[in-house]
């Protein structure tokens, strides 16, 4: 059984071999600008691009709570759009807009592409910036989603400033 990794570094700039995919979570609402979005949109166009065609086009897929879609942006890169935040901050939503199920249903959805595709997962601590979750509950979720399945999964944190 695998275990958690912890870095110091930036999770768009994932530190592995082979294959990795790295992991984030999105709103259910189309908006793409604040957070750890920038990190990833500021290397790579397509997933902001995909994220805003699956958005508009939600009516005819899969777009919602709980899914997840994973954009190739390197031959051995790609990165995974979870939905698992229900609006944002500013909107008229009680509580923070994490969404603790669904983050583990995409994390689950994860896990099956990350064993197809034999890659590891890299991350920031998903859910806890602007979704407002707490660690503590989306750890687990990634033990039991991913590293219990055998997959290699690294958190990195960003340095202190």
């Amino acid at each position: 059984m695998a275990q958690i990794h912890y870095l110091v570094g930036d999770a768009s700039s994932p530190r592995a071999e082979g294959c990795k995919i790295i992991a984030h979570v999105c709103n259910d609402r189309g908006g793409w600008g604040r957070g750890f979005v920038l990190a990833i949109s500021g290397r790579w166009p397509e997933p902001e691009a995909d994220y805003r065609r699956w958005y508009r086009d939600r009516a005819g897929n899969d777009f919602g709570l709980g899914a997840v879609r994973l954009v190739r942006v390197a031959p051995d890169v790609l990165v995974a759009n979870m939905i698992g935040q229900h609006g944002i901050r500013t909107s008229r939503v009680a509580g923070p807009p994490v969404r603790y199920d669904a983050i583990r249903q995409s994390l689950h959805d994860l896990g099956a592409h990350a064993g197809r595709l034999r890659a590891s997962v890299h991350m920031p601590r998903i859910g806890c910036g602007l979704a407002g979750g707490r660690w503590d509950r989306i750890e687990p979720l990634i033990t039991g989603e991913l590293t219990d399945r055998g997959i290699p999964v690294t958190v990195y944190d960003m340095p202190e400033r």
